[in-house]
């Protein structure tokens, strides 16, 4: 047992990134709280299984935490920040993909200002627990404490900000290569040579390649709706700086695979599966 077993921590929202590090911190007797307040059974199914506290509302899970991680999609980022603004007693971490706008007016609602800009820099999936988190913002230095129950946080500055913009530029190269290799691996599935392809580009890239195409993959399928959001959160920012041509491709790719697959219930085991549904 490591740290304060007092630590509570509230997530609003409870999808994989909750979920993940909500099982991590459980593991180091911190106390998890989280609502399952209109949201789908999936959600309540994963919420359960991790043997979370659950509230009655955002509003309890917000007065209930020391520390409240916003883990919503990013259409939602600002409107969860306003529910719970003046409930928040503790601070306020923004985890969610979006632009340092939309951090900064999310932000703006918490009413104590002990507010973190928070980015994942990794896969949450492949590194789990210990994927690597950076913050900014006037209490980072408090959300950092959460390391010694074994996250794996960087404090990279002192202004609500800086963590998004260097995930938003990092999360355009990434989503962009992810499209492209569907685009490709569709095209070689439909001329029976996506094997061949990806034994080639295992190769040219490096070796495990072929399981981390396939992850990626099967990660745009599931998470399609979302990143076609997250996209658009990168366009908001870079606009101001160049003429995001790819980005803007790619943010169109997510919005068909999302028409094309509909919702799906969870990640697919394989690329073929997604490709069947696509054709059909």
């Amino acid at each position: 047992m490591i740290g304060d077993i007092s630590m509570k921590v509230g997530f609003i929202g409870f999808g994989e990134v909750a979920t993940t590090i909500s099982k991590g911190l459980r593991d180091k007797a911190v106390e998890i709280y989280t609502s399952l307040e209109g949201r789908t059974p999936r959600t309540c199914s994963l919420a359960e299984k991790t043997g979370v506290n659950i509230c009655e509302d955002q509003i309890e899970v917000a007065k209930n935490s020391d520390i409240l991680i916003s883990t919503v999609t990013p259409s939602q980022a600002v409107e969860v920040a306003r529910a719970v603004g003046k409930y928040s007693k503790g601070v306020y971490a923004d985890i969610n993909n979006v632009s340092p706008k939309t951090v900064e007016e999310a932000l703006s609602y918490i009413e104590n200002g002990k507010t973190v800009d928070a980015a994942i820099m990794g896969s949450i999936k492949r590194l789990g627990f210990n994927v690597p988190i950076i913050v900014s913002g006037s209490s980072a230095i408090q959300f950092m404490k959460l390391n010694k129950y074994g996250m794996n946080i960087k404090v990279i500055g002192p202004e609500i900000g800086q963590a998004s913009t260097l995930k938003m530029l990092r999360s355009s190269y990434t989503k962009s290569v992810s499209a492209l290799l569907f685009e490709s691996l569709y095209s070689a599935y439909k001329l029976g040579l996506d094997e061949e392809l990806l034994k080639s580009l295992e190769e040219t890239e490096c070796p495990g390649f072929r399981e981390s195409a396939i992850s990626r993959i099967t990660s745009s399928a599931f998470h399609a709706e979302r990143r076609a959001q997250e996209l658009y959160e990168i366009l908001d920012m870079i606009s101001e700086y160049s003429d995001p041509m790819i980005s803007k491709a790619t943010a169109e790719f997510f919005n068909m695979l999302t028409k094309k697959l509909g919702k799906l219930e969870k990640t697919p085991e394989d690329y073929k599966n997604i490709f069947e549904r696509i054709q059909k």
